[in-house]
This record gives structure tokens, C-alpha cells and sequence, in this order.
């Protein structure tokens, strides 16, 4: 009761309303049940004949039946009418729900950058260490100018004997050739 005083005005309407339906679907399921099982009695003395009072009865069975069906299908529909309520105007939920997500989220990312940030120093390293081995080594396409790799092998003069060739593969077959001189 407390947390329906909190609710807005319309909320609390509509639980109102809701609750007032249940009560009478289930009002009505219980009459007519009950009137039903009295129906099915035989009574001794009536003023009407038997056959005429089992037709009556068999009738007044068939409307309370349809009745109890009627009211069935009018708390399906208030489940139905309940579930929708709670899906729309369960904002806590929700926003627990989404936070969550958001929460889940963000520890995925840091994880991802944490691989990220190590994977670029690995990568760093283990570059320092392939560039210093190159430069120290006698197939080093560059001076001792302290060029990095990419500058020494853009800087790198065309030779004659390759008129019209890209840059990278003029410095490629120069580079061949120097693996075979040696």
C-alpha cells in the first residue's frame, strides 16, 4: 500500500481499476459456478414438468457456462493489460537494467584498452629492437644519419638501372641484389 501512495495519480488509477477487475471477473466465475452446481440438483416438487425444467436448466447451464468463459478470457486480458502496465512503467527496472548494460560496457573497454596499451608497447619494443638490428646490420639501406627505417628507405636514391620503378621496389631489388653479392 505504501508503494501505491508513491505512484503518480494515473498509476495509481489504473492499479485501481485493475484490481476492481479482478475482483469482479472473479466474482463472476464464482456465481455462476455456484449457480451451476444448484442447477444441476434435482428437486422433487416443482409446478413444471421434468423435461421442462431440464431444458431450462440445461439452458441456464450453457449461459452461466459462458459467462464463467466470458470472465476467463477477461482476466487473460487483464494479465495481458497487467504485463504491458509493468513493461511501460517500470522505469527502476529499466534504468537498473540499462546501467547495467552501460556498466558491463565500460568494463569491456578498459579491458580492451588495457590490451590495446600493451599490445602498442609489445609492439613498440619489439620495433626499437627490429630497427636496431637493422641499422646495425650491413644491409641498412641508410647512412648513419640516425634516419628511422621509413625515412632512410623513402630518402633512398633511384638507381640507373631502374628507370621508372617505385621507390619500394627499386629499394627491394637493391636490397636483393646486395643478398646475393653476399
Amino acid at each position: 500500500m505504501s508503494q501505491q501512495r508513491m505512484l503518480p495519480q494515473s498509476k495509481e488509477t489504473f492499479l485501481q481499476s485493475y484490481n476492481k477487475r479482478l475482483k469482479d471477473d472473479i466474482k463472476s466465475v464464482m456465481d455462476n459456478f455456484r449457480e451451476i452446481i444448484k442447477a444441476a440438483k434435482i428437486e422433487e416438487e416443482t409446478q413444471v414438468s421434468r423435461a421442462t425444467q431440464g431444458e431450462q436448466d440445461n439452458c441456464e447451464m450453457y449461459v452461466r457456462a459462458a459467462n464463467i468463459v466470458r470472465a476467463g478470457e477477461s482476466l487473460m486480458k487483464l494479465v495481458s493489460d497487467l504485463k504491458q502496465f509493468l513493461i511501460l512503467n517500470d522505469f527502476p527496472s529499466i534504468n537498473e537494467a540499462i546501467n547495467n548494460g552501460n556498466q558491463q560496457l565500460r568494463s569491456l573497454q578498459e579491458e580492451c584498452d588495457k590490451k590495446l596499451i600493451a599490445l602498442r608497447d609489445e609492439i613498440s619494443i619489439d620495433l626499437y629492437v627490429l630497427e636496431e638490428e637493422y641499422y646495425s646490420s650491413g644491409y641498412s639501406l641508410c647512412d648513419t644519419n640516425n634516419l628511422s627505417l621509413c625515412e632512410a628507405y623513402w630518402r633512398q636514391e633511384p638507381t640507373t638501372s631502374s628507370p621508372g620503378l617505385a621507390m619500394p621496389l627499386v629499394a627491394a631489388l637493391h636490397g636483393a641484389d646486395l643478398m646475393e653479392q653476399a
